[in-house]
């Protein structure tokens, strides 16, 4: 039986994937232990490890704290003897790596999207280039989410061909639809219009996930579908911006934000259409929610996201800030039942048989087998 020591700062997404990975591992032959930020709901994962701990791990980069918490991992690998070290996203992945050194210990590591990636000042790009690259010489495995994180590792020299392997991200279908099965929500208990033609998006309210575009696009459509209504399933450091953005577009009783929420899966049924109109996007998780709960799917062609949709087959994509283009597109899906029909069907089918998480499970069974 392997051992796997799995290391992880980032909540959200990236937790949501860890929980499930850890469900559908099998027990028989791989051992389970998780370090995490003290951000994550115990309850959720202790059920699920063999060993869970919790320690300070900051995303902002903070010497003095960095250092408290490599040393704290270094003490618990030690304590923890694995055979394989699990690094999940970057801030996890260069405290996680670091504390390993000269441990003997195999190392794996999931950015879950590249950070030099995201949309930042050139001398942070310069500086995670850098990082990975280094780190990259002493990990012996590297998962990349999608194609284009390996041709974009390749590409910035962050390991070698031998190094990384895709491994597509991968949602439990079956659990999507027994949640929206489960789901006491309803329009009425939300004050949402019973005949509204609902339009969501799932996600942080943060510069990746454009809730600003998403806003403006809200706009046109409404202009053009005056039963229109619209909804962020989420939260985020925008969200005072955003609500502002809605005030100035009149839009304050045909919009609907959550806030953070424990089951997103649950709001899924309320909608018509899911959109995410992503400015980088490593994979695009929404995505495969929205298809695996039957919902046509409307996002930017942008990153990795060409992946996972391909345009009038399983979704429709429109270019990184064209919220006009978006906003057609969304009308399109409304008046056009053929199509919409088309979409849901093309698009369960690449959920259930494309992006499942046991097969991520079984994928990640034979690289710890191969280690």
């Amino acid at each position: 039986m392997s051992k796997i020591l799995h290391i992880s700062q980032a909540d959200g997404g990236v937790a949501v994937y860890l929980q499930m990975l850890l469900k559908h591992l099998n027990k028989d032959s791989v051992s389970n232990s998780l370090i995490c930020a003290q951000q994550f709901v115990s309850e959720d994962f202790k059920p699920l490890v063999e060993k869970f701990y919790q320690i300070e791990m900051t995303r902002e980069i903070s010497p003095v704290k960095d250092c408290k918490a490599i040393l704290r991992l270094r003490r618990l690998i030690k304590e923890i003897n694995p055979d394989v070290v699990y690094c999940h996203s970057s801030k996890a992945g260069a405290l996680g790596r670091i504390a390993v050194f000269g441990l003997g210990k195999k190392i794996v590591y999931n950015a879950h999207g590249w950070a030099f990636n995201m949309k930042c000042s050139k001398s942070e790009i310069l500086l995670y280039k850098w990082v990975e690259k280094i780190l990259a010489w002493f990990t012996d495995s590297i998962v990349c989410i999608s194609d284009f994180e390996k041709l974009s590792a390749l590409k910035n020299g962050v390991g070698s061909e031998k190094k990384l392997q895709v491994i597509y991200n991968g949602v439990d279908v079956r659990q999507i639809e027994l949640n929206i099965e489960k789901s006491l929500l309803t329009r009425d208990s939300l004050q949402i219009p019973r005949d509204a033609f609902v339009v969501g998006m799932v996600g942080r309210i943060s510069k990746q996930k454009a809730p600003d575009s998403f806003v403006k696009m809200a706009k046109k459509v409404k202009d053009s579908i005056p039963n229109a209504y619209f909804m962020i399933v989420g939260d985020g450091d925008e969200r005072k911006e955003i609500e502002s953005l809605i005030q100035e577009n009149n839009l304050q009783s045909s919009f609907y934000i959550t806030g953070w929420v424990s089951n997103p899966n649950e709001y899924l049924a309320l909608l018509d259409v899911g959109v995410l109109l992503s400015r980088w996007e490593g994979f695009g998780y929404a995505l495969v929610e929205y298809m695996a709960a039957k919902k046509p799917v409307v996002a930017t062609k942008v990153d990795a996201i060409p992946n996972l949709i391909e345009h009038g087959e399983n979704g429709l994509l429109v270019e990184v800030e064209d919220y006009d283009s978006a906003a057609e597109q969304v009308i399109k899906l409304f008046s056009d039942s053929e199509l919409c029909d088309k979409l849901k069907e093309n698009g369960y089918i690449s959920a259930s048989e494309r992006f499942t998480i046991e097969r991520v499970a079984r994928e990640h069974e034979k690289l710890f087998l191969s280690l």
